[in-house]
């Protein structure tokens, strides 16, 4: 396969595994609800106050709590291992059919060189020598 085309069908893939595996789950839960409004356009003048009446800067308050992430990332994963496994089921090809229309309206993707970076530096890592003494 041509290099070009390559890119084509994991592009394909990509945004129609996100669609399906990522965009489709509780994300869309913790998505929901009211935005703030922010006058100045960086949420800098938007505030949280909680329970203990601290005053928290939009941009420091955590909007999902840790048993949310594993959740959410228990459901990407079982939905991604799915989707590899049963990727020839008729009712999973129906499915990915019907949402391919609005994934490929998705901007293209790119190489996320953070990825790359950090499993090189982990790899990088895990090859320097110990020091025994």
């Amino acid at each position: 396969m041509k290099p070009e085309d390559e890119k084509r069908v994991a592009a394909n893939l990509a945004k129609i595994m996100a669609m399906l595996c990522v965009r489709n789950t509780q994300l869309e839960t913790l998505h929901s609800g009211l935005t703030p409004v922010t006058r100045i356009g960086d949420f800098s003048d938007v505030f949280v106050v909680d329970a203990d009446g601290r005053r928290i800067p939009w941009s420091e308050v955590s909007r999902i709590d840790d048993a949310e992430m594993r959740q959410l990332m228990q459901e990407i994963v079982n939905r991604l291992y799915t989707f590899h496994l049963e990727a020839d089921d008729p009712k999973l090809q129906a499915t990915i059919e019907r949402w391919r229309g609005a994934a490929m309206k998705w901007d293209e993707p790119e190489i996320d060189p953070k990825m790359i970076g950090a499993c090189f530096e982990k790899a990088r890592n895990d090859q320097k020598p110990t020091r025994q003494d």
